[in-house]
Order: structure tokens, then sequence, then C-alpha cells
């Protein structure tokens, strides 16, 4: 399986958690039918806004999908955060762990 750092990690206006790969692009990530999509233009794996789930289960969830196509995502000391709090980017990282 291959594995791509994660460049970058953002909750948009909208609230929806974006992941950017380094390097992958999951055009049909829409057939895991995970509710998770991909956004060409920006290059990221998103989920829909919070409902029931929390933004870290979020988080496991797009991580989760991108193994299903057969891609590892990891977090790096250089990953980017934008508008992702201090506590949420703790969390993202535990759950990235496991």
């Amino acid at each position: 399986m291959e594995q791509d750092v994660i460049r970058s990690v953002e909750i948009d206006e909208a609230g929806r958690l974006h992941v950017v790969p380094s390097s992958h692009s999951f055009p049909y990530v829409y057939r895991e039918a995970m509710e998770v999509h991909w956004d060409e233009q920006r290059k990221s794996l998103y989920s829909p806004p919070p409902r029931e789930w929390s933004y870290a289960r979020w988080f496991q969830q797009i991580v989760l999908v991108a193994r299903e196509q057969g891609c590892v995502l990891v977090l790096a000391a250089n990953t980017t955060w934008r508008g992702v709090s201090s506590d949420l980017q703790r969390q993202f990282s535990e759950v990235a762990i496991h």
C-alpha cells in the first residue's frame, strides 16, 4: 500500500473538513460510499459539515476512505493547519496513529 503525507488540513467557511494529500488524488472516492468526496480544485478529500460525528471522527473517516483507495495518509511535522484549533490538531494526531 502506498503512503502519502498530508500537506494540509482545513475547516472551510461552510464547516467542511478538507485533507490535502501531497501527491495522491482520489477522483473516484465516491465509489466507497462513505460520504467523503474529492474536490478537484482544492485537491482535497472533504467531509460534509459535522452533524452527528465530530471533526475527529470525520478525519478518521477520510483516512479510512483513502486506505480503501490504496493509500495511507499520514500527518507530518510540516502539515499546515487552517481553521483547526490546537485541540482538534491533537485529536487528529491521535486518530491518525490508530
